[in-house]
């Protein structure tokens, strides 16, 4: 009699006599294995009150004995008041229903129908311990995972490494780490291709405070600021009045120049400038805003320039305010531009801090040209001009350097107070001085009280300093030479 190759089903043979008998065996066969589910597989002897249809699974080991002997792994079913036994084929699934276990045979042994499978390829929906969706198509309830490397002796490499990719810098790669499935800390890929950290107090409001540049490997702060940058060669700010405080400031184009000093010098201060320079480079049109200096770390101090050839074509011009101004700012070099004031405010004033100038033109003032107070020092490194009115320079404590430089006068300017003052024990340096056009400015010379030092080297002040009324040891204190 032949059979069907998988389940051994028999055949009604051409010609067969009482062929409802093969028919029927064949019957109790698919009845059998279809929908396999076993009762129990620990049993290597009959049980003692089998029911119609039920089916176990033979144990092999130990011996089977009785009328399961001989029959190791096999499927036996009581049907008919007897024993039918099937023998099992690579790839064959049953249900085990004390146990809650799904079995495969995998040619020599029945073992966990999941060992038995190899791979499941183009799945839509996976649910551990909970329902996958749409959102969520792999989903987990679960308290524990465990991955662990593949090692050299199973055929691995011993190495385990979790790959994830997006589609494009624009996307987001993440882990999103939630509370009650809100968000609290989220590190990754976000936006772009550099990576972050960022962390929430309620799943709305983010927080970034690591940042790493993925060209640089530079770590940075957002938050709380730094570490700095640091320097590996002299850089250059551009700023325009085309320009935008949005920008980097790294190119001299409208769209990459910043559009304050203030921006600049603010930026220059929050990088370690290391031993390299810093200059900020002004374009030609007239600033308004005050420019206030500030500390910075660095070997060198920063420069602040803008047009070599013609200074007055750059114009820092302020309303109630000094114009350039260094408060305890460290030391800072300011050329080739020109200063003014209105309503208040000196053009160039330093106290605790130090600013050499050179090749800038002196403006109208509201206040003092040039203003030194406490410990701060202004000096000239080279030559420079006056082209408006003002009360005068003034040396407050500190130090005022301008020996040995050529002012040149434009437009008769008057010196509201006095043209070189020094006071509270300043010390204001102008020996070895060049006047051009010293002959067009009116006011008094100069004037030295509570201990101020007036160093001319002149020995005749009253004509040596430019001005049309002779000047004042105020107070008997001053000292002048």
């Amino acid at each position: 009699m032949s059979t069907s190759a998988n389940l051994a089903l028999p055949f009604i043979e051409g010609g067969e006599l009482l062929p409802d008998v093969t028919l029927n065996e064949t019957l109790r066969l698919i009845d059998t294995l279809v929908q396999l589910a076993i009762v129990d597989r620990d049993l290597n002897a009959p049980p003692g009150s089998p029911t119609e249809g039920q089916r176990w699974i033979v144990k092999a080991s130990p011996t089977p004995t009785g009328l399961w002997a001989g029959h190791g792994n096999h499927v036996a079913a009581w049907q008919d008041g007897g024993w039918v036994f099937c023998t099992p084929k690579p790839g064959w699934f049953a249900y085990v229903v004390d146990e809650g276990a799904m079995i495969a045979w995998n040619g020599t042994a029945w073992v966990d129908a999941m060992t038995a499978m190899t791979s499941l390829q183009n799945m839509t929906l996976l649910g551990l311990g909970t329902t996958a969706d749409t959102t969520n198509p792999l989903s987990a309830k679960l308290n524990n995972t465990l991955w662990v490397a593949k090692t050299v002796a199973e055929g691995g490499d011993g190495h385990l490494r979790y790959k994830m990719s997006k589609e494009s810098a624009a996307k987001t790669l993440s882990l999103l780490f939630q509370d009650n499935f809100s968000g609290r800390a989220e590190i990754g890929l976000t936006g772009d291709d550099d990576l972050h950290v960022k962390v929430s107090p309620d799943g709305a409001t983010w927080f970034e405070v690591i940042k790493v540049d993925r060209n640089t490997g530079k770590v940075s702060f957002p938050v709380v600021g730094g570490p700095r940058e640091q320097l590996a060669a002299n850089r250059t700010y551009y700023v325009r009045t085309d320009g935008s405080d949005a920008n980097s400031g790294l190119a001299n184009t409208s769209g990459s120049a910043l559009l304050t000093i203030q921006k600049a010098v603010d930026t220059v201060c929050a990088l370690d400038l290391s031993i390299y320079q810093a200059t900020i480079q002004i374009g030609d049109g007239t600033y308004t805003g005050a420019v206030v200096l500030k500390p910075y770390v660095g070997a060198l101090p920063p420069i602040i320039q803008g047009n070599a050839s013609t200074p007055a074509n750059v114009i820092v011009s302020v309303t109630a305010a000094d114009a350039i101004r260094n408060d305890g700012g460290g030391y800072w070099k300011i050329r080739d531009l020109k200063t003014q004031t209105t309503t208040s405010g000196a053009l160039l004033f330093a106290r605790n801090g130090a600013v050499d100038f050179q090749n800038v033109d002196l403006g109208a003032s509201a206040s003092w040209h040039l203003q030194c107070q406490g410990s701060g020092v202004l000096r000239a490194t080279g030559n420079f001009a006056m082209s408006g009115n003002g009360l005068g320079m003034i040396c407050q404590g500190g130090n005022l350097q301008l020996a040995g430089r050529t002012i040149t006068f434009s437009n008769s300017p008057v010196w509201g107070f006095a043209g070189f003052c020094s006071t509270i024990n300043g010390v204001f340096q102008a020996d070895g001085m060049t006047f051009t056009n010293g002959g067009t400015v009116t006011g008094p010379r100069w004037m030295a009280t509570t201990g101020g030092c007036l160093l001319t080297n002149s020995g005749a002040p009253n004509t040596y300093i430019p001005g049309n009324a002779n000047g004042s040891n105020a107070d008997g204190t001053g000292v002048v030479n």
